[in-house]
């Protein structure tokens, strides 16, 4: 009896299919134990941060990991020719704590690596491989690929302080120009340089397109050569190529990945669903010399979307906040044309739609706004830097607004003198960003978690300070409270669900470029 393949699940039938295409591409299957002595997680911490991994004690005393990576195994442990090249593919679920819901992750994931002696064959492989797989999905797809030394040579040439790059990185890649500017702003850089990085954002798109625009912006030979072999991967991938998009703005982690990054989207999935590159500094630690390219693909993403009732395609999700940000909001989105013939604010409805805009309205709590946008229950939102610091939602942040300033702040009593023999007691909604700040500066704290009259705290004694927003000021003074610092600038964001903005980029741009035009003169 014939196997009907249609009959089992997308992540059962697309697993079967994906071990078939990797053993005829001539991948041997690697397969590890459920457990890992830790010691090999913690000397490559660089590579995969402690926090990532879930460990306990063995009847034996030995301190054990629950696997939370296959690659670092592999890079290790797997059977490689002198001078040849290894390829494995693996089906493997591994543990990682969850820090937004404090239990843990069973992610099953599938993927491939080579790992020894990788040329531009074996790279052409591999992403072609990365293709096959999504297609097997039967959705639509999409591919990023990106080039680390592009990145890493443009932050050379501009002069960017070591210290500094994570967080150049990470405005980078959430296309957040406004936070780029002010960081690279602090850190020195000449205007002509903060321009050039601000131009990374722009350069995304087809990766004919991309890369005739990027060739003029190469200010060093390791910029060059990383367009030159973007340019030849996606020449040799010949019609493969139609599925590809270049986004130089793609950075991952500096320690890890050194060249070619790829992601890939599936039309219906909030988030990326593949994820991989070239990542020869591990490699190399375990086999000197060695370089490595490979990919995971995420099964759990798979699942294809449930259906969403009156949705037209092309339409565009919104999470607008309510309240008085919301209001605001909503004047903004109706001035340039994207308001709804029934008033929102003059409705019971959580939903309301313009669909000649192409526009639905989701109208959440505020603090909720980006948690919509991250899931992909919305494509598109407008919140609050504080709140979106203190989610650590995975979005793309494309637009200040300007609405609703304000600044975070630390404040006291009028008489408050801080004594650093002694934990600091602080008082404060923002737990995330209150733990963040006091890191940076090595200051020990107590965090006295609150949810309203945050300004109580400290003139019932309950807290030394408070963290919290302050536009006037006003609620401080009537208190005796005084601001002791200012740290962080708060205003509304654009924020855009990653994967949304793949498939509905066109839509998603044309909104945003009428909202610069209103909110940036």
């Amino acid at each position: 009896m014939e196997l009907d393949l249609n009959m089992l699940k997308p992540q059962e039938r697309v697993s079967l299919q994906l071990q078939l295409l990797y053993e005829q591409a001539g991948f041997r299957h690697y397969r590890m134990g459920r457990f890992e002595e830790y010691g090999l997680y913690q000397e490559n911490r660089r590579f995969l941060p402690s926090e990532q991994v879930i460990t306990f004690t063995d009847l034996d005393g030995r301190l054990l990991a629950l696997k939370p990576d296959v690659t670092l195994s592999i890079a290790k442990n797997a059977q490689v020719e002198p001078g040849g090249c290894g390829r494995f593919y693996y089906a493997e679920n591994v543990y990682r704590p969850s820090q937004k819901s404090h239990t843990f992750r069973e992610i099953r994931q599938m993927g491939l690596e080579c790992i020894g002696a990788v040329d531009d064959a074996v790279t052409v492989q591999a992403v072609s491989l990365a293709l096959q797989s999504l297609a097997l999905t039967d959705r639509e797809f999409v591919l990023e690929l990106s080039h680390m030394g592009f990145v890493t040579g443009l932050l050379d040439a501009v002069g960017a302080p070591e210290a500094i790059r994570p967080r150049l990185l990470t405005c980078i890649r959430n296309k957040s120009i406004h936070d780029l500017q002010k960081t690279a702003r602090e850190a020195g850089l000449s205007p002509q340089g903060i321009d050039a990085l601000c131009r990374l954002e722009t350069l995304s798109g087809s990766w004919e397109q991309v890369l005739a625009q990027a060739e003029p912006l190469a200010l060093s030979a390791p910029m060059g050569t990383a367009l030159t072999q973007l340019r030849a991967l996606c020449e040799a991938l010949g019609e493969q190529s139609r599925y590809i998009r270049v986004d130089l703005s793609l950075a991952n982690d500096m320690d890890y990945y050194n060249g070619l990054v790829l992601q890939g989207y599936l039309a219906g999935s909030p988030r990326a669903v593949l994820k991989g590159g070239r990542y020869d500094p591990l490699a190399a630690q375990f086999r000197p010399g060695a370089s490595a390219v490979g990919f995971a693909l995420y099964l759990d993403e798979l699942d294809p979307p449930a259906p969403v009732a009156g949705q037209q395609p092309g339409m565009l999700n919104i999470a607008l906040p309510k309240g008085r940000l919301g209001d605001k909001v909503y004047d903004l989105l109706s001035g340039v044309g994207y308001g709804c013939p029934e008033d929102y604010a003059d409705s019971r409805k959580l939903v309301v739609e313009n669909l000649a805009a192409g526009i639905r309205y989701f109208l959440v709590k505020p603090s909720d706004v980006a948690i919509y946008v991250e899931h992909g229950a919305a494509d598109i939102g407008i919140v609050g830097k504080d709140i979106l610091t203190e989610s650590g939602a995975d979005v793309y942040e494309l637009l200040d607004t300007g609405l609703g300033r304000c600044r975070m702040c630390v404040a006291g009593r009028q008489d408050f003198v801080d004594d650093p023999g002694r934990t600091l007691r602080v008082a404060t909604k923002f737990v995330n960003i209150a733990k963040a700040y006091y890191a940076a500066q090595g200051r020990d704290i107590e965090i006295i978690k609150l949810n309203g009259s945050i300004e109580l705290a400290p003139l019932l004694g309950l807290s030394d300070v408070i963290v919290d927003i302050v536009e006037t000021g006003t609620t401080l003074r009537e208190n005796n409270l005084k601001v002791i610092t200012e740290f962080m600038p708060i205003s509304a964001r654009f924020i855009a669900n990653r994967a949304s903005y793949q498939f509905k980029r066109q839509e998603i741009d044309l909104l945003l470029e009428k909202l610069a035009e209103v909110t940036q003169g």
